[in-house]
C-alpha cells in the first residue's frame, strides 16, 4: 500500500504538469511573406538575376555579330584565318555557356543565402514567441505538418508577427 501511495505521488505532479503543456503553431510562410528582409532579399535577386541575364544578351549579341560577319566573308577568308575565326566564334560560345552555369550557381548561392538571413530573422522570432509564451514546441504548419488539432495547440502567427513588427498581436 505504502508502494502504491509514493507511486501515485510522484505521478500525480506529472499528469498535472501534462495538462498545462502549450503547443502552439505558425504558418511561417505567410509572415515570411510580410518581412521587409524577404522583400528586400528578393529585390536584390531579382537585380542579380537582370544584372546577369544583361551580360549573357551582351554575349549572345556578340557571337551574332561575328557570327554574320563571318558568315559574309567566309568563302573570301584564307585557311588560317577562317580557321582562326572559327576558333573564336567557338571561343565566345564556350565562354557563354560558361557564363551561363557560373552564373546559375552564384544565383542559387546567392539565394540560399538570403533565404538563410531571413529564416534566421523569422527562427529568432519563433524561439522568442514561444520561450515568452511558455510553449513546450511551436509546429510550422507549412513544413507540411499533415495534422494539428487547433483546439489542443494555439495558432501564434500573430504573436510572431508582432515580435517581427509586422502586424499588432491579435489578443
Amino acid at each position: 500500500m505504502k508502494k502504491i501511495l509514493i507511486l501515485l505521488l510522484m505521478i500525480a505532479p506529472l499528469s498535472i504538469a501534462a495538462q498545462t503543456q502549450k503547443f502552439g503553431f505558425v504558418n511561417a510562410n505567410a509572415i515570411m511573406q510580410l518581412m521587409p528582409e524577404f522583400t528586400k532579399a528578393q529585390n536584390d535577386l531579382n537585380t542579380l538575376q537582370k544584372q546577369y541575364a544583361d551580360e549573357y544578351e551582351r554575349m549572345r549579341t556578340e557571337l551574332e555579330k561575328k557570327g554574320t560577319e563571318f558568315e559574309q566573308v567566309k568563302d573570301s577568308l584564307p585557311a588560317n584565318i577562317l580557321q582562326r575565326r572559327q576558333s573564336e566564334l567557338q571561343e565566345i560560345y564556350t565562354r557563354m555557356q560558361q557564363y551561363e552555369q557560373e552564373s546559375y550557381q552564384n544565383l542559387t548561392q546567392a539565394q540560399q543565402q538570403k533565404l538563410a538571413e531571413v529564416s534566421k530573422v523569422l527562427s529568432d522570432a519563433i524561439q522568442k514567441v514561444g520561450r515568452e509564451g511558455g510553449y513546450v514546441c511551436v509546429f510550422d504548419i507549412a513544413s507540411g505538418i499533415p495534422y494539428i488539432s487547433e483546439t489542443l495547440c494555439e495558432d501564434v502567427t500573430d504573436k510572431v508577427k508582432a515580435a517581427l513588427n509586422l502586424t499588432a498581436p491579435a489578443k
